[in-house]
């Protein structure tokens, strides 16, 4: 009969889950814990008496409706979301800001004539947007601190505010990086074959990658 006390769980999680958006992991480890308690939930409720499916019917009715938890699940998966997310842009801001001048240092061309002036103000423009983006990835976990010990609606507005600032930047940053290749590409020749240059291409695309999945995480989390 416990088969029978299962399977009402189980419909009731998966209803729980087909609500929550967030980290895979945390989303698991949120439905194994209320898997649990459910379970140990029924199995009070048989040793007072109740039939398996009578047990697991009131066990669900007291832990209460999909549409009652997701709220509070789906809060704690957007916290977690805006922190993996900060802690990826302060890394990436971070690694980008002493690998950037290894790429040209040594260069054939780092002795010609002086780029033109776009082009310096657009190379600026990236180290100033991630400059930017790693101060708000700092802000974002002092408010993931500040929210895990407080629900005031004021902080979680605010941790939305830069959560969604932070996907902004990170989407200009990649947008910027991506022009300064490509131009400094048309600039010099020699930046095909420069391999720092090669290498800068693609790790900093892999790590464009693993950025934006993580602003995608946070996008769905808090949607």
């Amino acid at each position: 009969m416990r088969v029978g006390a299962d399977v009402l769980v189980e419909e009731h999680l998966r209803q729980l889950a087909s609500r929550l958006r967030g980290p895979r992991r945390l989303r698991a480890d949120l439905l194994t814990e209320a898997r649990h308690g459910l379970l140990d939930a029924v199995e009070a409720y048989r040793e007072n008496g109740l039939s398996s499916r009578e047990a697991s019917r009131q066990a669900v009715l007291e832990f209460g409706t999909p549409e009652q938890l997701a709220p509070a699940y789906q809060a704690e998966l957007a916290v977690a979301a805006l922190r993996g997310l900060s802690l990826r842009v302060v890394a990436f801001a971070s690694a980008a800001a002493i690998a950037g001048d290894l790429t040209w240092r040594g260069s054939s061309w780092s002795d010609g004539p002086r780029p033109p002036a776009g082009y310096l103000l657009l190379s600026q423009s990236v180290n100033w947007i991630w400059a930017g983006a790693f101060l708000l990835g700092l802000a974002g976990l002092v408010l993931v601190t500040a929210t895990a010990r407080s629900a005031r609606p004021g902080l979680t507005s605010l941790a939305r505010a830069v959560g969604a600032t932070l996907t902004g930047a990170a989407a200009a940053g990649a947008l910027a990086g991506a022009g300064l290749f490509t131009w400094s590409i048309l600039l010099w020749d020699a930046a095909l074959t420069w391999p720092p240059m090669i290498i800068g291409m693609l790790v900093g695309g892999a790590a464009h990658v693993w950025l934006g999945r993580s602003a995608r995480t946070w996008l769905l989390a808090t949607r």
